[in-house]
């Protein structure tokens, strides 16, 4: 008794095929919707703890925020291609010349998204004398979540997150009128 083959019928897949690219499919809208959820988050708020974080300087340091409890920090981010971050140069070292005898403020610079030589020779040009060291992967702009450069953060000495600025300081006394306030 010979057998007819029905070249019309559908083949089906295998159960075990069509689960496996179910759970596939599942498992990859959930990537998706776990990274724009922490895209959406949004960067550090005032008032938050900041995590303490290392910044490798350009000369070799190792500077953790963890050991500057007790101490305003003032942490900038910039890069030697950002025209605005040229604006605000002087102001930031003016203000960390008169921060720096007390010892009570600490200014970080976080070069962000830069090459070392462009980046030693802008801190040279405008004579920028505070530590200041790359953002190895992204990592410190990532937890800040910045949007450009320059931006500032000014923690307090609890290591909460004072105050934010998003763009230059049109001068010093700007600056200094933040972080004075949490001095007094």
């Amino acid at each position: 008794m010979e057998t007819e083959h029905n070249p019309a019928a559908p083949r089906r897949l295998p159960l075990w095929i069509i689960a496996a690219a179910f759970i596939l499919l599942i498992g990859f809208l959930g990537l998706i919707a776990w990274g724009l959820r922490r895209t959406s988050e949004g960067p550090i708020r005032v008032g938050d703890r900041v995590p303490a974080f290392t910044l490798t300087t350009f000369d070799g340091q190792s500077l953790n925020t963890g050991d500057m409890a007790g101490k305003v920090i003032v942490l900038n981010f910039w890069a030697s291609w950002c025209t605005p971050c040229e604006q605000e140069a002087a102001a930031l070292e003016q203000s960390w010349q008169k921060y720096k005898p007390g010892g009570q403020v600490v200014f970080l610079g976080v070069d962000y998204v830069d090459t070392e030589p462009e980046a030693l020779a802008y801190l040279e040009r405008f004579s920028v004398s505070y530590p200041n060291g790359p953002d190895l992967r992204t990592e410190i702009s990532q937890m800040f979540r910045i949007r450009g450069v320059p931006e500032t953060y000014i923690l307090n000495q609890k290591g909460e997150l004072h105050s934010v600025k998003i763009g230059p300081f049109a001068s010093s006394a700007e600056l200094e009128a933040l972080v004075d306030g949490l001095l007094e």
